[in-house]
């Protein structure tokens, strides 16, 4: 952790005094939900000991995903192990991918409930786990990428695989952009939905082998379709017309917060530039960089993005304005402006890696900082449960 003297405090009095009165109100009506995996995260939890902190669960359940991605990017760094011309990827990984995901999102399931029953719910809880989600919406839709993989008649682009992360990014933005506006969370169906599809795709790729999504389904479709149009249309056939409609409810019953237009748009400012920019950069790129490092610039975007995010989940839940553009950008202005002006070369790789270090630096300063600063103020322990007094 980072030394008390080098913390720096990045949450404002107004912000900590958010936070103390803040009331966690969230409305989850998928089917899915709510007949099958809180029954089943229940059960789960019941068998958990009480001394396990929630935030410890949730902090597993993060690295349990960041765990397939280093596997996959070992045996995968360019999405090609799928095509013909190159070696497969071992049956073994698959199984030990999809028992991975699966613990991840058990414990992102039961870390809430684990609070309430040893009562140690708190905003921090909430902050950590939706914190590090943020930085998930990157990880696991760029691991199931390997079984399509890229460049064959069974595959995807590496740009299409992009937009798949984008829609999945703004389908998180958006239901705390939905928070913001309305002071509830409505949790979104498509979630649940993914994480159970992407486990047993998993499992279907241990048992079959990754032949399996080069078979010809009815209709001269292809499983690499299924899997696009799972996404495109989750986003656009449940998760945006459910925003849009809470969002017109909350303005005509009054029950939100009434913001003026530009306060109520003002938290999309930020991820709407980072998509402008990263589009921008793709277009300019003289050595197409997206083919040649499409790992890393997945990477760079979703770590900008999660500090977006986490910065949006802490105004709303502390109820105070959300940020307009988010300094990390202003580093991506410059590196566009250059190559608008002048073809890079290979100091664009450079640049790239260079920035990419230096976001994924400061996004974990900031995120260990805020949640130092919290636990302080809380008095809690991060990952551990005080002793109740007898």
């Amino acid at each position: 952790s980072i030394p008390r003297k080098m913390a720096t405090r990045y949450l404002t009095d107004e912000h900590i005094a958010g936070f103390d009165r803040y009331k966690y109100c969230s409305v989850d009506t998928s089917p899915l939900s709510n007949y099958v995996m809180h029954p089943f995260w229940n059960a789960v939890v019941e068998r958990l000991p009480k001394w396990l902190a929630p935030n410890l669960m949730t902090f597993i359940g993060f690295l349990l995903l960041i765990f397939n991605f280093a596997l996959l990017t070992w045996y995968d760094p360019q999405f090609r192990a799928s095509s013909s011309e190159h070696p497969l990827i071992p049956n073994w990984v698959w199984l030990v991918c999809g028992i991975a995901h699966f613990l991840s999102h058990t414990l992102d399931g039961c870390d809430g409930k684990q609070a309430r029953r040893t009562g140690s719910s708190s905003p921090l809880g909430e902050l950590f786990d939706h914190g590090l989600d943020s930085w998930a919406t990157m990880f696991f839709p760029t691991a199931i990428y390997s079984m399509f993989g890229r460049s064959t008649e069974y595959g995807i682009t590496v740009t299409q695989m992009y937009m798949v992360v984008w829609v999945v990014m703004i389908g998180f933005i958006m239901s705390h952009w939905e928070k913001y506006n309305t002071g509830t969370l409505f949790l979104p169906w498509g979630y649940d939905m993914s994480q159970v599809c992407m486990s047993v795709m998993y499992l279907a790729a241990f048992l079959c082998g990754q032949e399996l999504w080069r078979t010809h389904l009815p209709m001269g479709l292809r499983f690499y379709m299924v899997f696009l149009f799972s996404f495109y249309g989750g986003f656009l056939f449940i998760s945006l017309p459910h925003t849009v409609g809470n969002l017109y409810r909350a303005k005509s019953e009054g029950t939100g917060r009434n913001l003026t237009l530009y306060e109520g748009m003002r938290p999309l400012l930020s991820p709407v530039l980072l998509f402008v920019l990263c589009i921008a950069w793709l277009n300019l790129s003289s050595m197409d960089i997206m083919e040649q490092q499409p790992r890393l610039f997945y990477f760079m975007s979703g770590t900008v993005f999660a500090n977006i995010a986490c910065r949006l989940i802490i105004a709303q839940m502390s109820n105070t304005r959300c940020e307009g553009v988010n300094a990390l950008l202003w580093p991506l202005v410059v590196i566009v402006a250059a190559m608008y002006v002048v073809p890079l070369g290979q100091w664009e790789l450079v640049l790239l890696i260079g920035y990419t270090v230096v976001v994924t630096l400061l996004h974990i300063h900031f995120g260990v900082c805020v949640v130092m600063q919290m636990a302080d103020h809380f008095n809690i322990n991060i990952f551990t449960l005080k002793k109740q007094k007898a």
